[in-house]
């Protein structure tokens, strides 16, 4: 791997999740513009690669919180759309209130009172 990839972070388990469900809340997406918006809105330092994603979608939309259907792309090709479903806003609230929990807790532990 080159300099380049030094920088990158693993996503947590469920952090995809989180991520994937805030990128469906500004609208109905195919996997690779999810994948494009995580990559561009974390500067280019989280990737997400297809052997990640689609699991996950096909997990969430297992679990209800996204469903999906076939559309024609611009150029005319098919594409997978996903999109929150009203189960999948409240696990977005969820679990952003699970990640700032754990945020405030990682920060406590790397910088405890008093210090």
């Amino acid at each position: 791997m080159g300099n380049r990839y030094q920088n990158r972070i693993e996503l947590l388990q469920g952090t995809l999740d989180l991520l994937i469900l805030q990128t469906l809340q500004w609208g109905p997406q195919h996997g690779y513009g999810i994948s494009q918006a995580i990559r561009l809105g974390s500067g280019e330092v989280l990737q997400v690669e297809t052997g990640s994603l689609y699991p996950a979608l096909h997990r969430l939309e297992r679990e209800r919180w996204i469903e999906s259907e076939w559309k024609l792309s611009d150029n005319s090709q098919r594409v997978k759309e996903y999109r929150l479903t009203p189960t999948g806003k409240k696990q977005l609230a969820a679990e952003r209130s699970r990640w700032e929990l754990l945020v405030q807790a990682i920060a406590g532990v790397l910088k405890p009172a008093g210090n």
